[in-house]
């Protein structure tokens, strides 16, 4: 048996790392306890209120998931009034949706709630200012090269 390579020994250690920063990162979030959106509402929510509204198939593309995945996830978010659907005669007609105020306003409780678990992490890590800095800089240097590499553009605000 070959030896790995340095490379791949490198991208062995990354999978590594950022399978435990996914996991770190949602334990340190504590129990649900206070959260009401699931993971895919909260997904969602994030990229809708960056933008315009945007179709199931745009949802569905920005996910790389299935047009009826998305719709069953959006119906189901629809019943309890957190996206609307418009008409929009810009994207040929097709609906598009949107964030309620009941939809922001769950997800930025939630998000404070993940806010507080990144930043028990980072006191954890007993990173100050800058080190926090130079890490989100990298961070968002990295998923903007992933989503230039899928072409997916996923809206900032």
């Amino acid at each position: 048996m070959t030896e790995p390579s340095a490379r791949d020994r490198r991208l062995n250690d990354l999978e590594r790392e950022l399978t435990l920063l996914s996991r770190h990162f949602i334990a340190s979030r504590g129990p649900r306890i206070g959260q009401s959106l699931d993971r895919s509402a909260y997904v969602l929510l994030t990229r809708l209120e960056t933008g315009d509204p945007l179709t199931l198939k745009e949802l569905a593309h920005t996910f790389q998931a299935d047009v009826s995945t998305i719709n069953r996830q959006m119906s189901t978010m629809l019943r309890h009034g957190l996206v609307e659907r418009i008409d929009a005669a810009t994207k040929g007609g097709a609906r598009t949706f949107r964030p309620t105020p009941l939809g922001l306003e769950r997800l930025e409780a939630d998000r404070a709630i993940s806010r507080a678990g990144a930043a028990r992490l980072i006191q954890a890590a007993g990173w100050d200012e800058e080190r926090t800095q130079q890490f989100l800089t990298l961070m968002v240097e990295f998923n903007h090269g992933i989503e230039e590499l899928e072409g997916l553009a996923w809206g900032r605000s």
